[in-house]
């Protein structure tokens, strides 16, 4: 059974070098067959070997627009599309991906961890506190097994983003979470560039950030992004990082 890799991209924040980018590091660190499709409303520049479809049309798509815009958080809601069963004739195991990351590693662990479960990192806040709360940017379900993900959002789409923080990852984890069905990725897998990578607060000024022993996948959520990283970032005092040039190698 083929391995589907999904992603998406609307709007202008992320060009197309980032669809590429994560098409690349796949390829590079996944020993098996796949599909890597990219649901986007742009095509242009992403590279052929790219499966591109256009992004999901929903019932709901006037609660997406209203959780996407929503005041205070705004979650990346059109996500959801992505956990439809049948949609682009996906079946078996579908890994997913936030744009803002880099693979630095084999995603075989990732890939097999705790098979026929919603696989996800524990958000990093969560993880401190004590709390449970998956983080978004890697994910991995089988949309047979776990049609719940879609179909409760479908329910009642407003509920479902109010409820929730306005944030499609804490849906998608507290419901897998209900559903009996979620299991956490262990921590060193997945890492927060600004929470492992770099030092802490005043170190930060004078170590460079290092790649964390055993990570696979690199998030660059917030500041900074992966430009910025690799040239230095200065735009504030506890996300000051020194410039990193061995991000160019992932």
């Amino acid at each position: 059974m083929t391995l589907s890799v999904v992603c998406m991209k609307w709007g202008t924040k992320y060009g197309p070098h980032y669809v590429n980018r994560l098409f690349k590091g796949v390829r590079r660190w996944v020993n098996q067959d796949f599909r890597f499709i990219c649901f986007t409303d742009d095509a242009n520049g992403i590279l052929s070997e790219v499966e591109v479809r256009e992004l999901p049309s929903e019932p709901f798509d006037e609660a997406i627009d209203f959780g996407m815009n929503k005041a205070g958080r705004k979650g990346a809601w059109k996500k959801i599309s992505l956990f439809r069963p049948g949609l682009a004739d996906i079946d078996g195991v579908v890994l997913g991906f936030d744009l803002d990351v880099l693979i630095t590693g084999s995603l075989d662990p990732i890939i097999t961890h705790a098979p026929g479960s919603v696989v996800m990192r524990r958000e990093w806040r969560y993880e401190w506190q004590g709390r449970e709360g998956g983080h978004g940017s890697v994910f991995r379900f089988q949309p047979s097994e776990h049609s719940f993900l879609y179909n409760d959002f479908a329910n009642d789409p407003l509920a479902a983003i109010n409820s929730h923080k306005g944030s499609e990852q804490y849906y998608t984890s507290m419901t897998a979470l209900k559903h009996g069905a979620l299991k956490y990725l262990p921590g060193s897998l997945v890492c927060s560039f600004k929470r492992n990578a770099m030092p802490s607060f005043p170190l930060n000024f004078a170590l460079k950030p290092q790649l964390p022993k055993d990570c696979r996948v690199l998030c660059f959520h917030g500041n900074p992004s992966i430009e910025e990283a690799i040239a230095g970032h200065s735009k504030s005092i506890r996300n000051y990082c020194r410039a990193s040039e061995w991000l160019k190698d992932y």
